[in-house]
């Protein structure tokens, strides 16, 4: 006998066709209606919110009162909530938000009453490949999902095809160390019992239909309907209907359920036959168009946010504090939490993904401005904490001493700068226009660096001229000053993971920054240190040699422009445009700086490029017709597009740093970066979530797409048996594989004017117009350890330096220190924090490789304990050893 299980839920998107007050303000009225429903209809047995708790807030700041009902009927299991914070796009937000999702949403599910077991991902656009494992982490078998296996069309009507991955919309799902779990497809979409008559002629035509549709995908003889779909008002005659369907089809059971009772039933009864699918799931067996995967380069601007604040708390602030306070009261969990909640506010897959309209994307930029600040006050807390703690007696009465802390995961080769105060006049001995004046018309000394040891170490210093400051005691009024400023610029090579090293500006003589070969040469054409040799061509491509392996590039940094006539969502070039490239241009090279540690060329480009789309695209997204159909092109009227590249190349340093800036008042477009390897590989690599994903080169024989866009972060690799070349980025999620010469393509700017998917929304602010700067490198290697070498450059490109002035005192920890040692070239720090709610420490991180690998972490005078991603203790042994794509975390304590 079949038995349908009908799941109410509204698929909740807190902001997104309209801005977040208009959804949060029906959000209110939906969860109204749902506790009147609890109170007068019994046979209403409970509604699924959407997996993600912050529903709850959102609703109790608008109805604190209900707060004692609310709670009641999670607590009877009639709303059902958890396991996630909010539902977020799995790909564009980084390893750990991810995982402060599931742990702040068990936490707060918990609070309430208790989470519903499943990993639940009804929308997001494809899945992540270690999602089997992360679930595993959290105690979870089951994850129910939309999309990655089976395509879906225009408005998310199903595509008939003869190839799936899965025969059944239950399937095995394999992650890349092993872990299993059981998928469920939402086959007909999670709206297949959407709005069920109650009539009984359109009941019967509802049911034959929806009962054929779900029975064509189901491998037992449980059929799951979710009544609801985006921002759906509950049924409320939904016990009507429920009798209505039981009187027509006697032999099939009705009834209203839970994702607990429908996932028991189906376990008992699940076939033999069940298909795996693995890793990644991302529609690679579909047409290639509605992969949404270009979500990744809508409005760079919140990625490039994203990943500052995201770098911020992870690698900064939190690795600071966790140095500095040794107590669950000292370390700030509540600050912390706070900021992260407030990021993760954004990181919902129609926020971060760039894909709604702009009041949303203005309300983000908020927000991450507010995270981000909260991050800097505790890293600038915990710093001033942790340099207290510092031994800095050592230095020279009347210097100035500062610490460079190197927080991410690896050693670190860069230049640290800090803006050091020589001197300072307070308001109370005069007014500020005589104090100004006074310390600008003193004469600086002739000024030096020295180290712990009291050596003079090479460093630029610049002279910054007098600037108005303050402090803020903590038991006193503020306190105005004039302040002398010198700016200092130092190189640090291969500086530890987790370490700080102290210095101090002194009066003395400074080592000579012209010492040894210089970086730069021929008028900046030619740029070259102990590893590469730069040439820089009149066009303003590269040409670069690895003197290690003696391997030539030709033609890198070739900036590209095509049309864009599609959306926020999805590219399509217009038929018939042709790229146009910097290549063959005429550039202006101009030496900006230089010196033995560093150099930077400044290569300026034109390119003449149309102002937009014709004026066929307005009108063709006002008709909503489908962005294949568009017959737009671009405009005919042309204008200069400026492209400003500083190049980077630094003493001891196998990666070449690019800064690129440009004022875009064009339309339609979009603009890349592009890095012809040469190299012919079958696969390329790029960093995912929690793992170093392998992607093959060639599409699927059902892909129509003429691109083939990926997601990445923090960079994408392309090699051979002997050699590969690694582009790292900063916020820019898009890049594609190109067959002409394995060339990476980094999308640096994509501008469209509309929102896209089932309606008319124009996004004026989503063409990007005004300032931007964007940042990326490029590195080369040889064998496979000289590979993850620039995987660890490449994610420390990502995490500056912090650095900090201090005073002359003495300290309990060493001026130069490394507080957690990393030994095992395979391994990615991705967490270094204190436990919830405790002084433990907690480390996360993951192996790089497909292959078993060394790992050994120390931290003084404490033990590590294994504990999964919600930081719980687990009884797996601490070993040498990592497995292949393995997540672990320690917790650490005495």
């Amino acid at each position: 006998m079949k038995k349908v299980y009908i799941v109410s839920h509204s698929h909740w998107d807190r902001e997104w066709y309209l801005p977040y007050e208009q959804h949060h303000m029906r959000l209110i009225q939906l969860v109204d209606d749902l506790l009147e429903l609890f109170e007068t209809d019994p046979e209403f047995k409970s509604f699924h919110l959407d997996g993600q708790t912050i529903i709850l807030d959102d609703y109790v700041q608008v109805r604190p009162e209900k707060k004692p009902l609310l709670e009641k009927y999670i607590r009877e299991g009639r709303f059902k909530i958890g396991p996630f914070y909010i539902l977020q796009d799995d790909f564009l937000i980084s390893s750990e938000a991810n995982t402060r999702n599931m742990l702040i949403g068990f936490e707060e599910s918990k609070k309430w009453g208790a989470p519903v077991k499943l990993g639940y991902f009804p929308d997001t656009f494809g899945n992540m490949g270690q999602t089997p494992q992360m679930m595993r982490e959290a105690g979870l078998d089951v994850a129910a999902f939309g999309r990655g296996v089976k395509p879906t069309g225009f408005n998310n009507v199903v595509i008939n095809d003869e190839k799936y991955a899965s025969q059944y919309s239950e399937m095995w799902w394999e992650g890349p160390d092993g872990s299993k779990i059981l998928g469920l497809l939402f086959a007909n979409w999670y709206s297949n019992g959407n709005e069920i008559p109650v009539d009984k002629e359109e009941a019967k035509l509802f049911w034959d239909r929806k009962l054929a549709d779900a029975s064509q995908y189901a491998s037992t003889g449980h059929l799951l309907m979710m009544n609801g779909c985006d921002h759906q008002p509950v049924q409320k005659d939904l016990s009507a209907a429920i009798r209505v369907a039981n009187e027509l089809y006697p032999e099939i059971e009705f009834v209203h359920s839970s994702f607990e009772e429908y996932i028991a039933a189906l376990k008992a009864d699940l076939p033999q036959e069940l298909s795996t699918v693995s890793g990644e799931l991302t529609s690679q067996e579909t047409d290639g168009w509605y992969t949404l995967a270009n979500t990744s380069s809508a409005r760079v601007y919140l990625k490039q946010m994203n990943t500052e604040v995201e770098r911020q708390l992870e690698n900064i602030a939190e690795p600071l504090a966790t140095m500095a306070y040794t107590t669950a009261e000292q370390y700030p969990h509540d600050t912390l939490r706070y900021a992260w909640k407030t990021l993760m506010q954004n990181h919902p897959h129609d926020s971060i993904c760039g894909c709604s309209i702009d009041e949303v994307h203005q309300e983000m930029v908020t927000r991450f401005k507010k995270a981000k600040e909260v991050g800097k006050f505790v890293a600038d807390e915990a710093a001033e904490a942790l340099m207290a703690q510092i031994d800095t007696s050592a230095f020279p009465e009347g210097s100035k001493p500062f610490v460079i802390f190197n927080t991410a995961g690896s050693a670190k080769t860069d230049v640290a700068e800090v803006t050091i105060e020589w001197t300072r006049k307070p308001f109370a001995q005069g007014t500020p226009s005589k104090l100004y004046y006074e310390l600008k018309e003193t004469k600086l000394p002739e000024l030096a660096v020295v180290n712990a040891q009291g050596k003079t170490v090479a460093a630029e210093i610049i002279d910054e001229g007098v600037t108005f400051g303050y402090d803020l005691p903590k038991d006193k009024f503020r306190q105005p000053y004039m302040g002398r400023y010198v700016k200092v610029r130092m190189f640090m090579e291969q500086m530890p993971a987790m370490a700080w090293e102290s210095f101090a500006l002194v009066e003395g003589a400074a080592a000579d920054l012209q010492a040894g070969d210089a970086i730069v040469k021929e008028q900046g054409r030619l740029l070259e240190n102990e590893f590469l040799k730069v040439t820089i061509q009149e066009d303003g491509s590269l040409d670069v040699q690895n003197k290690e392996t003696g391997k030539e590039y030709t033609g890198l940094m070739v900036f590209e422009n095509v049309g864009d006539i599609a959306n926020e969502y999805i590219f399509k070039q217009p038929v018939g445009d042709q790229a146009i490239l910097s290549s063959g241009k005429k550039a202006t090279i101009t030496v900006q700086s230089a010196n033995a540690f560093a150099a930077e060329v400044l290569v300026e480009q034109e390119l003449e490029i149309p102002v937009s789309a014709d004026e066929r695209l307005e009108e063709e997204m006002k008709a909503v017709i489908e962005f294949r159909d568009r017959q737009a092109q671009r405009s005919k009227e042309t204008a200069i597009f400026k492209i400003a590249t500083k190049i980077t190349l630094q003493k001891g340093s196998k990666q070449l740093q690019f800064e690129t800036s440009y004022n875009n008042q064009m339309k339609d477009h979009r603009l890349r970066v592009l890095f012809p390897t040469g190299i012919e590989a079958d696969y390329h690599e790029a960093e995912s979530i929690y793992e170093v994903v392998q992607r093959p080169n060639k599409v699927d024989r059902a892909w129509e797409n003429p691109t083939n866009p990926q997601h990445q972060h923090s960079f994408v690799n392309v090699h051979d048996d002997q050699h590969g070349v690694t582009v790292a980025n900063f916020g820019l999620n898009e890049y594609e594989v190109l067959s002409d010469r394995g060339t990476i393509a980094l999308t640096l700017l994509r501008a469209v004017g509309e929102l896209g998917d089932w309606g008319y929304f124009p996004t004026p602010e989503a063409q990007c117009l005004g300032e931007h700067t964007v940042r990326f490198a490029i590195a080369f290697h040889g064998d496979e350890a000289d590979k993850l070498r620039t995987y660890h450059e490449a994610m420390n490109f990502q995490v500056p330096f912090s650095v900090y002035q201090t005073s002359k005192h003495a300290g309990q920890y060493a001026a130069d220190h490394q507080y957690m040692k990393i030994e095992g070239d395979a391994f990615a720090l991705t967490a270094f924090k204190r436990k919830e709610h405790s002084d433990e420490i907690v480390t996360r991180g993951f192996n790089m490789t497909g292959a078993e690998q060394p790992l050994r972490l120390s931290i003084a005078e404490l033990t590590p304990q294994r504990c999964n991603l919600l930081e719980e203790p687990v009884e797996a042994k601490v070993t040498d050893k990592i497995k292949p794509a393995e997540i672990v975390s320690y917790s650490w304590s005495k």
